[in-house]
């Protein structure tokens, strides 16, 4: 069997707002913040890999020029929303002890990449993986489902998928992959 996993949300915790009520007092800079950043089509775009964190920020300041320091203040500490879901994390190694192979699938930017794999040796488990920044492609986009598959010779009904996303799980289902939607670690389940 081989067990796929999305990260946010699933390997890594990632609360926007939270990370925004901590970084700012001020509710209504918080709420301006996330819904320029989070929600932008520029955040899209850093996930697929085709702008930079720093074309995005100019980007961000030009739509908000009177929230610069708080933009540039956002971006420069954007890493620090990921912190590891240890409940997940356990279960990875009961999943290679059990003679299985562990994939992951994300929508992530290059510079979350990068510090995710420096920081974080969880990695270590996995067989392989697919972050959307190096694809051009983003979940739930078929093709980033496809790429996994023929990158690593998978056959998608050897696949289960773990996504925190209703809509990524449904599009890898369209795959031919088993697609779960991850609440809890508890919702994983280890074959023997």
């Amino acid at each position: 069997m081989n067990y796929i996993f999305d990260i946010g949300n699933v390997l890594v915790d990632y609360n926007p707002k939270k990370f925004l009520a901590n970084l700012f007092t001020d509710r209504k800079i918080a709420d301006k913040i996330y819904n320029l950043i989070f929600l932008s089509p520029e955040w899209l775009s850093m996930d697929a890999g085709t702008l930079t964190r720093e074309q995005a920020s100019e980007i961000f300041c030009a739509k908000e020029p009177g929230l610069q320091t708080e933009i540039e203040l956002t971006m420069q500490n954007i890493n620090s929303i990921f912190t590891p879901k240890q409940d997940t994390i356990k279960l990875l190694p009961k999943i290679k002890k059990a003679g299985h192979r562990l994939y992951y699938l994300s929508n992530i930017h290059k510079e979350i990449r990068d510090y995710l794999l420096k920081e974080h040796d969880y990695f270590k488990f996995f067989d392989g993986g697919v972050f959307s920044c190096d694809v051009n492609m983003i979940k739930p986009s078929p093709g980033i489902y496809q790429h996994l598959l023929e990158k690593y010779n998978l056959s998608a009904e050897t696949c289960i998928f773990y996504d925190d996303m209703k809509e990524n799980a449904e599009a890898a289902q369209k795959e031919g992959i088993n697609g779960v939607i991850f609440k809890i670690a508890e919702c994983v389940q280890i074959f023997c």
